[in-house]
């Protein structure tokens, strides 16, 4: 079913993958911004969206960029600010949303969110979806593991121009991730057949592998070696970011826990990567 979607951080990376997945599908996007003038925006109207402007602290201009919209796509980010900034300005969208009459909310949340993690944006994001279970809305909740994109990062892409992969956990553990794209692609199938997904919450996982795996994956594509390198979680913790160290803790004693094999059996057509799929289709 074809629909008017306003998806909020459109001229960022994971609501712009989402506007344009939702372009591809066929369907009217009103991509929400601060920076209307900025090179993202104009790149996403030249795709054939519309650009509004809105900030998650001014309910007014929410509620004007969800009106007449069918949908919206819901997202936020703890890295702007923190996490009790982001579940603020998450529900702000989504009471905006209500008020303006959408009829179907898709919120952005991360897998493992309901599960005591102990780390503060994993549980802010917990909250929201709590705040939306409350609402008068048709709704679906997608809960990406940690993103493989994040590998594209300037302190990681610095480190493998140095021949290393590096990151918060041992070589041997194997950490669940998605990318973007296939994240991008299966929100476009929720918003094609709300029926079908409106009342779930899904986890999305589009590869399980190690550190030593990534690494190796990494040599094969840049066709240079990369060697893993792990960062001692002291180091982390040292430096300030609690939510991030908690973070790495979850990833070293527990993890995510989505079933992998069923979720990509159920949804063939997402095309899921492997990470060294997904690397091959990077601008190195």
């Amino acid at each position: 079913m074809s629909s008017t979607i306003l998806v909020s951080g459109a001229t960022g990376t994971q609501g712009g993958a989402v506007a344009r997945a939702l372009l591809n599908h066929g369907h009217s996007v009103r991509a929400m911004t601060r920076r209307p003038d900025g090179d993202a925006a104009r790149a996403l109207t030249a795709l054939g969206a519309e650009v509004v402007t809105a900030d998650f602290d001014d309910a007014e201009s929410l509620r004007a960029a969800a009106s007449g919209v069918h949908a919206v796509y819901a997202m936020g980010t703890p890295y702007e600010s923190d996490a009790e900034t982001e579940e603020r300005q998450a529900n702000a969208l989504l009471d905006a949303a209500v008020a303006a009459g959408v009829e179907f909310v898709v919120y952005s949340s991360v897998a493992s969110a309901l599960d005591d993690s102990k780390v503060p944006h994993f549980d802010s994001k917990a909250r929201v979806e709590e705040h939306l279970g409350t609402l008068p809305v048709a709704h679906t909740v997608v809960a990406p593991a940690m993103f493989t994109d994040n590998i594209l990062a300037p302190n990681n892409v610095e480190s493998l121009a140095a021949g290393r992969y590096a990151f918060p956990v041992p070589a041997d553990v194997r950490v669940q991730q998605v990318t973007i794209s296939d994240l991008a692609e299966f929100t476009a199938l929720v918003f094609d057949d709300p029926q079908r997904f409106a009342g779930q919450r899904i986890e999305l996982a589009s590869s399980e592998e190690t550190g030593a795996e990534v690494a190796a994956a990494l040599t094969r594509v840049l066709g240079r070696e990369i060697a893993y390198s792990e960062i001692p979680l002291e180091a982390i913790e040292a430096s300030g970011n609690d939510d991030l160290a908690a973070m790495m803790r979850f990833f070293r004693e527990r993890g995510y826990s989505i079933d992998i094999d069923a979720l990509h059996a159920a949804y063939p057509e997402v095309g899921w990567h492997t990470v060294e799929n997904w690397a091959r289709e990077q601008n190195w």
